[in-house]
């Protein structure tokens, strides 16, 4: 059995789509087809079904998934035993984070890696839903709500911290603002609703604020809403130092803690390249928080 045909197929059971497994293999979704029917007709079973929604596994398929990513792990974890003789790393990682970790603490983190590796390739993806490892979208992932299931490992990397706050210009022109109950004659900035894919963003609902003026489901739009004298929003103390036209308001009335979690495939624990960079990266998000909140 052709091993490059295994990859096509873990591609396709990843994407649930030729076109797109297509884009991650770099070649054209015919080719894609043809290969996957070619594997299909060496096993004589079907390992796909096919729908306008895309491509979902047959029985057979999810049985050869799991075989095939045990393979995918023991060629990771030769390469990177070979090539890890010298101490340097090489190969590609990709992470994925919420948007704020994304935008104000991974690029500080991963430069710092990539200048001692300099053969390694870190990818930040950016996402404000719930990054789906098992169709790896990315090797591993910081998130603010540990997942529950799947074949994962779980790391509590650090506490960060967030309170009100709203540009210094807004404040010097709007009403008071000395309780949380004046909060009720400010506009308010924050998540949509609908599109909080974390309990833990949901900070609003617990306060009892029914009434969002201005929302967006990144927090670097927020963040510009705040800037621009939108009104009143919560904020996380690491962004401040970006912001320097920001205050902190209402601090001994309001304060919120959340963590921040490093998720990896149970399987890469045993991958040289991901467990170091893992490390490396756990220790980075450590040391920025620290720095940035104690800036702010």
């Amino acid at each position: 059995m052709d091993w490059d045909d295994l990859r096509i197929f873990l591609a396709v059971a990843r994407a649930e789509s030729l076109s797109r497994a297509g884009r991650v293999l770099r070649r054209d979704a015919a080719t894609v087809g043809r290969r996957v029917a070619k594997l299909e007709g060496d096993l004589g079973q079907p390992l796909f079904t096919k729908s306008p929604q895309g491509y979902a596994l047959t029985e057979v398929g999810s049985r050869l998934l799991a075989h095939v990513e045990r393979a995918e792990q023991a060629v990771l974890s030769g390469v990177d035993e070979l090539s890890g003789q010298s101490g340097r790393l090489s190969g590609q990682v990709r992470i994925g984070a919420t948007d704020g970790c994304a935008s104000y603490i991974l690029p500080q983190v991963c430069a710092a890696i990539q200048k001692q590796h300099p053969d390694l390739e870190l990818q930040i993806v950016a996402l404000p839903r719930v990054i789906n490892l098992s169709k790896r979208e990315a090797d591993m992932a910081i998130t603010v709500s540990p997942p529950q299931t799947g074949r994962i490992t779980v790391q509590k990397v650090t506490d960060y911290h967030l309170h009100l706050a709203a540009a210094k210009e807004y404040l010097a022109d709007a009403p008071p603002l000395n309780t949380l109950e004046d909060l009720g004659v400010h506009p308010i900035v924050g998540y949509i609703q609908d599109m909080i894919f974390y309990p833990e963003l949901d900070f609003l609902t617990g306060m009892g604020i029914e009434r969002v003026a201005l929302a967006s489901n990144l927090v670097s739009v927020q963040l510009g809403m705040v800037r621009e004298r939108g009104g009143v929003g919560i904020t996380h103390d690491f962004i401040l130092p970006f912001a320097p036209n920001l205050q902190r308001v209402l601090i001994d009335e309001l304060s919120i803690t959340r963590a921040f979690y490093l998720i990896r495939h149970e399987g890469d624990v045993r991958v040289e390249r991901f467990a170091r960079v893992a490390e490396a990266l756990a220790r980075g998000i450590r040391g920025e928080v620290a720095r940035l909140e104690a800036l702010a």
